[in-house]
Parts: structure tokens; sequence; C-alpha cells
């Protein structure tokens, strides 16, 4: 039994920041490992341009190739309605992904530098994209800098809330607040979800990034705001895109093994695997050959639980 559901995002949020391809053997094996430690939901890849976005030009193999297991879901990104052309190429195949995530910003700037054009034109692309994806595959919508843009600043709740709102209209009863550069507070956290709680069919995910290590506080602010998905990357890793640079680029995600071990100690099941925990942690560090931000990797788990 678990109490919250964590999707693990370093195999695509994680490795979209990383400019050396990491082989396609070791995605797999990574992926394979996340499902086997208990995570319902992996974002295993993403079917950006591979000319932008080179580390998921694997996207098609990778998916081809991964052992399935009742239970888990298999997520990946999608920008454009070329992409979930690719989805459905693949599932026709029978293979590919059981979650897609369809992206909006919700500042001009932020989609402009990031998805290369304008908020319109992009809910433009994710009305398409709905239609295209008739019905099969789980749509998870993603509102980006939800609690604040390295570009312009502060952004307007409303704005967020009528983009989930948007969303959900659109049958996209997943949606994700992502703090793209870490603004987020307890606070702001608590005021933006319990804003969207009149939403009726809304399952609202937690996409928190640590930038100002502020992410596991926002975790369990959206946990007391009765929050039950997040989302999490292992060794924090991730961010933007690699050929993009913003938060002078320090921008990773809420770690996962930070974020199980707190959830855990709270009482709160993850589901999770804890005697596989850390050493899946270290396999992330192995493959990207560096010390990541986990704090847990390096002092074990908290033993009071």
């Amino acid at each position: 039994m678990r109490a919250v559901t964590l999707c693990e995002c370093f195999a695509r949020d994680g490795l979209q920041h990383e400019a050396a391809f990491v082989p396609t053997e070791t995605k797999r094996a990574l992926v394979e490992r996340f499902a086997a430690l208990g995570f319902p939901r992996v974002e295993a890849t993403s079917y950006a341009n591979p000319k932008v976005v080179p580390q998921f030009a694997d996207a098609s193999e990778l998916l081809a190739t991964l052992a399935r297991r009742p239970g888990v879901r298999y997520k990946a990104t999608c920008a454009n309605p070329r992409a979930v052309e690719r989805a459905l190429a693949d599932r026709a195949a029978g293979r590919g992904a059981d979650e897609l995530s369809l992206l909006v910003s919700a500042s001009e700037s932020h989609s402009r530098r990031n998805l290369n054009r304008s908020r319109a034109e992009q809910w433009a692309n994710v009305e398409q994209m709905v239609r295209a994806a008739q019905g099969r595959f789980v749509l998870v919508g993603v509102v980006s800098v939800a609690f604040g843009c390295p570009f312009e600043g502060r952004v307007d709740p409303g704005v967020v809330a009528e983009d989930v709102a948007r969303f959900v209209s659109l049958g996209v009863t997943h949606v994700a607040l992502g703090d793209t550069t870490g603004m987020a507070t307890p606070r702001s956290v608590k005021a933006l979800f319990a804003r969207l709680a009149d939403i009726p069919g809304l399952v609202p995910i937690a996409h928190f990034h640590d930038s100002r290590g502020t992410g596991l506080a926002n975790c369990v602010a959206a946990w007391e705001a009765g929050v039950r998905h997040f989302d999490s990357s292992f060794g924090g890793a991730g961010g933007h895109p690699a050929q993009l640079r913003y938060g002078d680029g320090y921008t990773g995600n809420v770690c996962t093994e930070d974020l199980v071990n707190l959830f855990e100690s709270m009482g709160i099941a993850t589901g999770i695997d804890l005697d596989g925990l850390i050493e899946t942690a270290r396999l992330c560090e192995q493959a990207l050959g560096r010390e990541l931000h986990g704090r847990v990797t390096r002092t074990g788990l908290n033993p009071i639980r």
C-alpha cells in the first residue's frame, strides 16, 4: 500500500540536462530498475526533436526494448504534434509509452525560450495533440514555471489556474505544476494548490526543483495541501535542456532518495523498496560519472521510522 504516487524522472528530466549522450543500454537498465523498485510511473524518455535534444534520439529504440511490469506506466514527453505522431507509430508497432506529457509554460517568455512558440501557439498544439492521441494514452498536462519565471519573475496564479482548468476541459485530468527554477515556497505552494481544489476531476501533481534548497519543504507543503502525486529524480539530476541555461544552470529536481526517506520517516508510505534505494542512487551517479546531490546517498536512510 502506498500513500503517495511517485514518478521517477531521472531518465528524462534528469538526462535532458546532460550534454554527453548516455548509452541506450544504460538508460534501459536504469528505467527497468526504477520499475523494479516500485515506482508505478517512470518518465522514460522524450520524443524531442533529436537535432534539438540529441540525448533522446534513441526514444523509440529504448521504448521498444524496455521490459514491462504490471502496474508500471512508462511516460514520454511530447512538445508538439509531430512527437505524438511518433508515439502513435511506436504504439502501433506494439511498443511505446503508456503516458504522454503535454507541455505549456505559464509565462510568454519561457514558452518562447523553451518551446520556441507563443503560449497561444502552444495551446493550439496541445489541443491538436489531445485529438491526435485518440485516447490511447494517459495524458499528463505540465504547466512549467507555475511558481515563477526565470525571465519574467512573478507569475500570476490566476493564469496557472486557468491553464490547469483548460487541460481538464480537454480531458487531461492529471496536471503537474512545475517549479522550474525553485521559486516556490511552502506558502505559495499551499495557496496555489488550494486555488485548484475546486476543479472537478483534477489529479494534481507536484513537480518541484531544488534550485534554492526548498524542494523537500515544498513537497511537505503540497502533501499538507492534499497532493498525493509527486515527481522526483535520483540524485536531484536534471532541470532543463542542456542547450538552454537559466538559474545559472543549477535547476535540479527534488532528489528521489531524499524525498522517499523524508516521506517514509513521516509515516507516509511510498511503496518503494528501501533496501535498493541507495544502491540505485549510486548506479545513477555511475551512469553520469560524478557524485550527485542526494544527501541520504552519503548518510544512509533515517534509521528512525
